[in-house]
């Protein structure tokens, strides 16, 4: 990842646009935040989108709006970052971790329908109210079967888009499927921020609404509190930033899949497992991640020619420390999830990579398995 680079290919947009926030003296909610809402829901497919300081707030205030809390139970993955986990600890509900399929990374349907049936059958039975299906490495779940199980049971959608911006199913974007959705402008996202920054989108204007308030203290009124709120505000400046980025997102996401289609290629016959896209998805490649049984050598040996291969992630979260007593599993455990986490490592990626760097990643695997298999 390389988020200097995306702020150079786009400077004297960037510039010009930081140089008229400073300029302008209005640097907290005020016109550049209101007109990125307006172009990102428009982009995303839905009428609403509210700008909040995060990705993770963003999810916490999703599921505040909602009216998840404390005795509720929220279903999501144990494969993702740990901001998604944290945010349903947030809210003060109970995270239920499901496994996932092991070829899009992504949440098993129907791994989600028996943890439920499970939840429900086992006392203390506490409600399962939501489920969250994480868009991974910008591969949505398969929110056709989601959405269906969730129609069975009654349960509120929200889509965690952190890594998945511009990403559809079936020809919709995602962020606007379920009831509600968050995104993250990490700098190191698709689209990406300068800092930290986050947006909720929705359909419901209700919903909507009550994420605004709760933005901002639950004020209506300056200064007065209508229910207790936040301080979850997206800034001016990187309201503007969004903006210039939000204007190449599509030519970056078609490069990013254009580099993944180049690893495709001249990966097909090498000894590690490629990403898989369902035909219903549009990958947008926010990582391209591999499999391999070998990967600590892989990694050893990028290292050793001056690169560095990160895993994106080494540990599922019902395996982190903090989380270990905390969060229920799915009945059956969590064997895909645990084995992907030992076998995954994400190659380069991002829309500034050149076709020959692009090449010499693919080269320096190969060059890898033909070493290996001299050495056996």
């Amino acid at each position: 990842m390389d988020p200097r680079a995306n702020y150079l290919a786009h400077r004297e947009e960037i510039d010009g646009a930081i140089r008229a926030v400073l300029e302008g003296g209005r640097y907290i909610l005020g016109p550049e935040v209101a007109a990125f809402e307006a172009e990102f829901a428009a982009y995303v497919g839905v009428r609403h989108a509210v700008g909040v300081g995060s990705g993770t707030e963003a999810l916490h205030l999703a599921l505040l709006a909602l009216g998840i809390g404390a005795g509720d139970v929220v279903a999501t993955a144990s494969h993702t970052a740990v901001a998604t986990v944290a945010a349903i600890e947030l809210a003060g509900a109970t995270p239920l971790l499901v496994d996932i399929e092991p070829r899009t990374f992504t949440m098993d349907p129907e791994r989600l329908e028996e943890a439920i049936a499970a939840q429900r059958a086992t006392p203390p039975s506490a409600s399962v109210r939501a489920v969250i299906p994480v868009h991974l490495y910008g591969h949505p779940a398969d929110l056709t079967a989601i959405l269906a199980v969730a129609r069975r049971h009654d349960l509120r959608v929200i889509e965690d888009c952190a890594q998945a911006h511009g990403a559809s199913w079936n020809g919709r974007r995602v962020g606007a499927h379920g009831d509600i959705a968050a995104f993250s402008f990490y700098p190191t996202k698709n689209l990406a921020a300068l800092g930290d920054g986050g947006a909720v989108v929705t359909d419901d204007p209700a919903l909507a609404e009550r994420v605004r308030l709760l933005r901002e203290y639950g004020w209506r009124e300056r200064y007065v509190s209508h229910f207790a709120g936040t301080n979850s505000r997206l800034d001016e400046l990187q309201a503007a930033v969004l903006r210039v980025k939000l204007r190449h997102l599509e030519a970056e996401n078609a490069r990013r899949r254009a580099i993944a289609a180049m690893y495709d290629q001249a990966l097909a016959g090498s000894s590690v497992a490629l990403p898989r896209a369902r035909t219903e998805g549009r990958h947008v490649y926010h990582q391209y991640v591999v499999r391999s049984p070998r990967r600590d050598a892989l990694i050893e040996e990028f290292g050793g020619r001056g690169t560095r291969l990160l895993i994106h992630y080494p540990q599922p979260v019902h395996l982190q420390p903090a989380y270990r007593t905390r969060a229920r599993l799915a009945p059956g455990g969590l064997p895909h999830t645990e084995q992907v986490c030992r076998e995954i490592v994400s190659l380069p990626m991002h829309p500034h990579l050149t076709d020959s760097q692009a090449r010499t990643v693919t080269e320096w695997i190969l060059s890898w398995d033909r070493a290996a298999v001299k050495g056996a």
